[in-house]
């Protein structure tokens, strides 16, 4: 009896871990064909499998097609339909005859994968419950902060308010205190011009020379002070450091370019060939939203849901004239109509080329950034809101051409600067603080 349970618990530990072994092969090969299917078939399907895209929605084709005929499918379908394939020829005729392109790269196993994703979509369900929870813990810790923030508001309150009840109190005491001693106050009538001075020398200053020396010298301070002050003043009129408007569609630069690592010249393609780094064009977003419409990140900002961010990416449709459901466009359009954030005055030149082709290297060594972008528009990357991260006055631009220096490896530079030059030479010391420089 001891043996037969010995071989039964023998039995059961051996069916139990080849189960585990296959549970975990199975996992593997599910979550492999996740990150195969979003880099090789979402530009057609919907992730989400039962929603129709430019190709029919995926839930259930492992039911109804054998794994062969998938295989070729995947693999070539255009030899495929050559072989006479009634299936094969009916969904084509079905999609408007539109070819679906070969992926002859991917092996046996990688497609065995995606079939498996396709069967058990499971993992991207709990996916999206972990970013579900993540969101719920997102919007309670910004619950959190917004009560701290309006508690400390609150006693903010109570204090500027408990010290206006002193003062009125202590008024309020003076104002005893006369009435009891009884005092006159003594009034004066003017009926001169010079009435202040004869005031000082009558009440407060008398003959005594010094104080009228450390009176003449205060007023002098005083008005040196107040001439600074208006120069200063005048200096900031036109200067819109940390200027960020709402813009009539909310786009983050964070999500875009730092989660997802969109580079700067994908949208602002001008920058690098031309003066202005340009607006992107809707059909640019449309590249990617064209697959993309809906946002399925981690990462929300504070005080945004996913549901803001879904409803942003219907206003680029609306804009574009694009229906998703029919996905096609339409002769409605609706320009999008930015504000525009970084405007240099009509009589400024300002070539982003130059700095960015010429100058990108110095400029990065200079100002310790790894792009050349962030050296005047700051960490854009990391900015939910796009502002203005500097002054761009014409002292902040010249401050950079007395220290840039030149890039001596450029072609421009070697035939007027030979490398025999060890010492730095710096923009200003070719013309880069000239007048007609950027005045012309």
């Amino acid at each position: 009896m001891r043996k037969i349970l010995f071989f039964i618990f023998i039995f059961l530990s051996i069916f139990l871990d080849l189960e585990g072994r296959k549970l975990k092969a199975d996992k593997e090969n599910v979550e492999n064909g996740m990150e195969l299917f979003k880099k090789n078939c979402t530009a057609c399907h919907s992730i989400d499998l039962e929603k129709k895209m430019i190709g029919p929605p995926l839930s259930g084709v492992t039911e109804k097609r054998t794994r062969k005929w998938l295989h070729q499918w995947i693999k070539n379908n255009k030899s495929l339909r050559e072989s006479g394939d009634k299936e094969a020829l009916e969904i084509y005729k079905e999609y408007g005859n539109v070819e679906m392109n070969p992926f002859l790269h991917l092996s046996e196993k990688e497609i065995d994968d995606i079939l498996s994703f396709i069967k058990n979509p499971i993992l991207k369900k709990k996916e999206n419950h972990e970013i579900n929870n993540n969101e719920f813990n997102n919007n309670y810790e910004n619950d959190k902060e917004e009560n701290k923030f309006l508690v400390k508001f609150i006693i903010f309150c109570f204090g500027i308010l408990s010290l206006i009840l002193l003062w009125i109190l202590y008024r309020i005491q003076i104002l005893i205190r006369l009435i009891n001693k009884k005092e006159k106050t003594e009034v004066y009538t003017f009926k001169k011009w010079d009435f202040i001075i004869n005031i000082l020398y009558k009440k407060i200053l008398g003959n005594d020379k010094k104080k009228w020396y450390l009176l003449s010298c205060f007023t002098g301070l005083f008005m040196l002070f107040g001439v600074y002050e208006t120069w200063f003043y005048l200096m900031k009129i036109d200067v819109n450091r940390g200027y960020k408007p709402k813009q009539p569609i909310y786009f983050s630069h964070k999500i875009h370019s730092e989660i997802n690592k969109i580079d700067c010249q994908y949208c602002h393609s001008s920058a690098k060939y031309s003066k202005v780094s340009g607006i992107p064009s809707a059909n640019v977003c449309m590249n990617c939203h064209i697959t993309i419409y809906e946002y399925n990140g981690n990462y929300l900002e504070k005080g945004k849901s996913r549901d803001e961010y879904n409803q942003e990416i219907q206003k680029i449709y609306k804009a574009i004239g694009w229906d998703p459901e029919t996905r096609k466009y339409s002769k409605k359009i609706h320009p999008i109509q930015w504000i525009r954030i970084h405007n240099m005055p009509d009589f400024v030149y300002f070539d982003h080329s130059q700095h960015i082709i010429t100058g990108e290297k110095e400029i990065k060594k200079l100002k310790k950034v790894n792009l050349v972008c962030s050296a005047c528009h700051g960490e854009v990357q990391k900015m939910d809101t796009v502002e203005m991260s500097n002054d761009f006055t014409m002292e902040w631009c010249l401050s950079c051409h007395k220290n840039v220096g030149i890039n001596k490896e450029n072609k421009y530079y070697k035939e007027y600067f030979p490398n025999k030059i060890k010492n730095k030479i710096t923009i200003d010391m070719t013309g880069g603080t000239e007048c007609a420089k950027c005045h012309y």
